[in-house]
């Protein structure tokens, strides 16, 4: 079973007349884990689709096809990829078996038909599901199925103790690792005490980006700022919720304890130094 939301493209101008809910209702994606259910958010900025599933130990749940989609089967004009940020698991891809540990992502190229998420059956006594994030862009040309650890990103550090953003960066689907279409995906760690994320900030234009924050203690926040960069907004944000931003908008946070974090980008190009930085006194 699958259930897919859509949400249309929202304008710069829009974003100052929105209040709290206004502004959830339209980033904020809650709710994206479940247990027997591919949950799917389209957006319209740049047709990306977002979704997750748990599957209960034993389950296997396929990735139907939304009827919003107007296509044969999933990835009949997409290319998809997927991040576990749960226990180990399995991705079934037209009957080959790709299993998955904590962190390992996947690639899946355009024009598979028949995608299955399970979690490993535990050994010995209780095990943590697997929690599959998915995030599909549109895509012109195929590319082999891959899968990649996290010993196979390719990592890079960035930050300072003395600005609280020491955070290692590692890229899975790029031009120099996993190859696609358009889609760019990567997961960001932040070191114990450091707590800012992407700061100083940017935008680009060219690209939607999609933050899935994960590893979070119970009853902790992100603070995430997105907006103008200089009419910014906040969205507070909890464990496994993801945030959509526009190429127009900023998107960086601050955490009240140490989190992790799935970005993922879909839009005209794929150079990942295509931004315009923030400076920030600049900030509004």
């Amino acid at each position: 079973m699958n259930a897919m939301e859509v949400r249309h493209a929202t304008a710069p101008g829009e974003v100052p007349h929105l209040d709290t809910h206004g502004l959830r209702s339209r980033f904020l994606v809650a709710d994206l884990f479940s247990a027997d259910t591919v949950r799917l958010v389209y957006t319209h900025e740049d047709r990306l689709v977002i979704g997750g599933v748990r599957p209960a130990t034993g389950q296997t749940v396929l990735l139907g096809t939304p009827q919003a989609l107007r296509s044969e089967h999933f990835l009949e004009r997409r290319e998809l990829g997927v991040v576990n940020i749960g226990g180990p698991g399995t991705v079934q891809v037209d009957g080959d078996g790709y299993a998955l540990g904590t962190r390992e992502c996947l690639y899946v190229g355009r024009g598979a038909r028949d995608i299955r998420f399970c979690s490993a059956a535990p050994a010995d006594g209780p095990a943590e599901p697997a929690a599959f994030y998915l995030v599909s862009a549109v895509a012109h040309a195929a590319y082999p199925t891959c899968k990649a650890s996290l010993a196979q990103a390719a990592p890079l550090r960035l930050g300072e103790a003395e600005g609280a953003n020491v955070r290692t960066i590692y890229k899975y689907i790029h031009p120099d690792g996993i190859r696609s279409c358009q889609l760019v995906l990567g997961l960001t760690v932040l070191e114990p005490g450091s707590m800012w994320n992407t700061m100083p900030c940017h935008t680009h234009d060219r690209r939607t980006e999609v933050y899935l924050y994960f590893g979070m203690a119970p009853g902790h926040r992100v603070f995430h700022l997105m907006g103008r960069p200089d009419e910014t907004r906040d969205i507070v944000v909890a464990n496994e919720q993801a945030v959509i931003s526009p190429s127009w908008s900023v998107h960086c946070g601050f955490g009240t304890r140490s989190y992790a974090f799935v970005w993922a980008m879909g839009g005209e190009n794929q150079a990942y130094d295509d931004l315009a930085p923030v400076p920030i006194a600049g900030m509004r």
